[in-house]
């Protein structure tokens, strides 16, 4: 594979990486899935459309977020340095807001009134009731009631954004769930409403649209860590459930060879248990929610319950690009439990002063226990997706705490 060609050649036209991918649809979306991939690939060549983007990426999101040398980290460690990209920075707290706003815009452009999705931890569901109220539109955001619990600060910031919190009840009760749930509402409300994908999966043409306007991520890291260190980092790691900050952080550092680029799935209480969300690691081939990838199944090929700590990982599948990465051994995917997780997340605040998301624990978790491998003038560039206010009630109910409402 020659990866500086990756670029330009994938997705195809019918939105395939490799044998991932697709648009496995009811026929009544056909046509609706139609009119946005026509209406993205006139919009992504309008000058007027990225100019407009990029004024509300420097003026509303408050972009470029930094790369951040953590020093005291990097000094306890031991060897090779660590630096984060601060998507936590990032307006509404997530990196969930780069493609949220894009995705309005579309909206915008397409005429709709309405937009919607699902949500696991609430970060995208934050982001796209941002959104909403930014380009003036209609919201709802579908919930399991699991996860609902567990990100209580996130639902109220949502309800105070104007957005209809729709609890899902059915199942686990969790992201994927809710995934169900938003699917039925676009099925049945498709002429006036754009459902808004919260991750680099689905069909055709939402993973290529969610990678596209998440590579921001990536392109920034990029320039700038090449204008503080005069060249590239040794390793990009991000966490993955669907993948949408990973394949935007990796997505311009495919075609560099000499950069490792590693995913952190969640784990849970471990790959050799039934409770885990580890997709790649523990997956199978698959066609779930319109496309075809990698997912978590029983004997019988349906799709199995997934656990992990973060609300936001806990997804039975991942992103087409991610599983074709996998399979092409360009990027590497990694379980990470929820111990190192939450390890992780309590290190981080306690040297640093970052409290990350729990699903960005993950990746500082999986550095922490690379660093130590690597040669002292090695570097390793961590995306930190999210900010972690919301996790800090469960992380001390995790670690026994007894907390009063």
């Amino acid at each position: 594979m020659d990866f500086k060609r990756y670029l330009k050649e994938y997705p195809n036209k019918e939105g395939r990486f490799g044998k991932f991918g697709g648009a496995y649809l009811p026929e009544k979306l056909v046509p609706a899935f139609e009119e946005i991939n026509e209406a993205y690939l006139t919009i992504c060549h309008s000058s007027q459309f990225i100019n407009e983007l990029r004024r509300i990426r420097r003026e509303f999101q408050g972009r470029p977020t930094p790369v951040y040398h953590c020093e005291r980290l990097s000094r306890k460690i031991g060897n090779c340095q660590i630096y984060l990209k601060r998507e936590d920075l990032n307006h509404s707290g997530a990196h969930k807001l780069n493609h949220c706003m894009g995705e309005g815009l579309l909206a915008k452009f397409m005429g709709k009134k309405r937009i919607i999705a699902e949500t696991g931890a609430g970060q995208h569901g934050v982001a796209l009731a941002t959104a909403a109220a930014f380009f003036g539109l209609d919201c709802t955001i579908y919930m399991g009631e699991v996860d609902i619990k567990k990100q209580a600060p996130n639902v109220a910031r949502m309800k105070v954004l104007g957005a209809k919190v729709v609890p899902v009840a059915r199942g686990a009760k969790t992201l994927k769930e809710a995934v169900d749930a938003a699917f039925e509402d676009y099925l049945a409300n498709y002429k006036e409403t754009i459902y808004c994908i919260g991750s680099a999966v689905g069909p055709h043409p939402f993973p290529m649209m969610v990678r596209d306007f998440q590579t921001v991520v990536g392109i920034e890291a990029r320039e700038q860590f090449k204008e503080m260190m005069g060249f590239l980092p040794d390793v990009v790691t991000a966490c993955v459930g669907g993948g949408s900050n990973a394949i935007g952080s990796f997505y311009h550092f495919i075609g560099d060879k000499s950069v490792r680029l590693i995913g952190c799935e969640a784990a849970g209480r471990g790959i050799h248990t039934m409770e885990t969300a580890a997709t790649v690691n523990v997956g199978s081939l698959g066609i779930f929610h319109g496309m075809k990838s990698y997912f978590c199944q029983d004997k019988y090929g349906q799709i199995a319950p997934v656990y992990s700590i973060s609300a936001g990982l806990d997804y039975p599948g991942v992103g087409p690009e991610h599983a074709y990465l996998h399979d092409l051994h360009r990027a590497e995917y990694v379980p990470v439990t929820d111990d190192e997780a939450v390890d992780a997340f309590e290190y981080l605040a306690r040297t640093e002063g970052i409290i990350p998301a729990i699903e960005s624990a993950h990746a500082v978790a999986y550095a922490r226990k690379l660093a130590p491998t690597m040669d002292r003038d090695k570097v390793i560039v961590v995306t930190l997706s999210g900010r972690g206010d919301k996790d800090v009630a469960a992380i001390a109910r995790y670690r026994g705490e007894d907390l009063h409402e």
